[in-house]
């Protein structure tokens, strides 16, 4: 793939008339934090994109109540790819390009916390929490980071649980969670205490799905961040919450196709390969405004596009788009071929696309001098947004760490 299709480019289009009536008469809104719920529902309606997510979700239910095993030919929903990869990035690139906190928000929900109940979950849970979570009546928030571990999460994590007859009590502390603070179902990762001396660092890790307003659950109000203000981020204490065993996912400790930390892995995956199309939003957005103004803010008598040093910035930006534009096309091309990209893969792309796109959105302040530390022209935001790509889905300086080893595992 070298080019978007016709169709997809309507599709972009769509997109873009959407954002153009829907979003940005909100920004300052959305900026001042307020949450983005009611405009990614209002999206998701637009474009059908609820509905269509509701009459899968029910199909595979259907299925597997009639006793039909996930994983087969014919159970099409649970475990191919839908065809649509490309409309996906397409909505994620220019969604970010607009609004990162926008798909943050959405892709916490839908795509950690949905998919891991989805692939993970007993299909009485699948029930119970799919449904909400799917059409985004619900929002999703997937909880492993905490104020110790960071780039070491299972390591360095010390949320534990222990068990009370059949039941588990939970305690401990979460941190930079988005979607945190509003959260309907909250995907929770904690360490078994069996209380034999086991180091912590060796403990086995368990998943938990819990919902808000369960004694002992606290949400914390929306952390204040540097960018991406409009995802709701924020903290989640446990003061000994009290699980019953249908809250385990899985609802089996000793299942080892069911563990932990290799979910945790692929969900890592699946996050880095999306901050492609994220930086591809971020660096399109930043171009666009660059051209529109080096053409027409005017320096002794000139338009400022006409100096060699502002075309050095345009022909940059226009390299860092190509390159990831065509990243976004490999890894089009990958899951059109049923590969899911290795986490060594996701890791390079999540690296790269990154730190060109804080390059860029940097650039772009500096192309509009002091009007681009303003917030009425948008860079300055963008430039924000972008910095936290550098961070979220795991630093990159641990980016690093997984494709050396990666390379050196071949």
């Amino acid at each position: 793939m070298i080019e978007w299709s016709e169709t997809e480019l309507l599709f972009r289009d769509s997109v873009r008339r959407f954002i153009e009536k829907e979003i940005k008469p909100h920004l300052a809104e959305l900026e001042g934090g307020v949450p983005p719920y009611a405009v990614i529902r209002r999206f998701l309606e637009a474009f059908g994109i609820d509905a269509m997510a509701g009459e899968a979700v029910e199909t595979l239910l259907a299925r597997r109540r009639s006793g039909q095993q996930a994983g087969t030919a014919e159970d099409g929903a649970s475990t191919k790819l839908t065809g649509q990869e490309s409309l996906a990035l397409i909505a994620v690139s220019e969604l970010a390009g607009v609004s990162l906190g926008i798909v943050a928000a959405v892709g916490v929900s839908l795509g950690l916390a949905a998919q891991t109940i989805l692939s993970r979950g007993t299909p009485a849970q699948q029930e119970r929490w799919l449904p909400g979570l799917a059409t985004f009546e619900h929002v999703g928030a997937w909880a492993i980071t905490e104020p110790e571990s960071g780039s070491d999460a299972f390591g360095g994590m010390k949320t534990s649980v222990r068990r009370e007859g059949a039941a588990y009590v939970l305690s401990g502390h979460k941190t930079f969670i988005t979607n945190g603070p509003y959260a309907d179902t909250i995907v929770v990762y904690a360490k078994l205490d069996e209380g034999d001396g086991t180091p912590l660092r060796d403990r086995k890790v368990l998943t938990f799905v819990l919902d808000s307003g369960m004694p002992g659950l606290t949400q914390s109000k929306p952390l204040r961040k540097m960018g991406m203000h409009s995802s709701p981020t924020g903290e989640l204490f446990f003061d000994n919450v009290r699980l019953e065993p249908d809250r385990l996912l899985g609802e089996a400790e000793s299942d080892r196709s069911r563990d932990s930390k290799d979910s945790v892995r692929s969900s890592f995956a699946f996050e880095r390969m999306g901050v492609a199309a994220m930086a591809l939003g971020i660096i399109n957005e930043c171009q666009r405004l660059c051209l529109d103004y080096a053409a027409n803010r005017t320096l002794w008598n000139q338009p400022i596009g006409q100096f060699q040093l502002i075309q050095l910035k345009l022909a940059r930006m226009e390299i860092a788009r190509m390159n990831v534009e065509n990243m976004v096309f490999r890894l089009i091309g990958t899951l059109r071929a049923g590969r899911i990209p290795t986490l060594t893969e996701a890791s390079a792309m999540k690296l790269y696309s990154s730190e060109v796109a804080t390059e860029v959105a940097m650039e772009a302040v500096q192309l509009f001098g002091g009007n681009g530390y303003m917030a009425e022209y948008r860079v300055e935001q963008l430039a924000r947004d972008a910095k936290s790509l550098m961070i979220y889905a795991g630093s990159n300086e641990i980016q690093v760490t997984h494709i050396a080893k990666g390379l050196l595992a071949r």
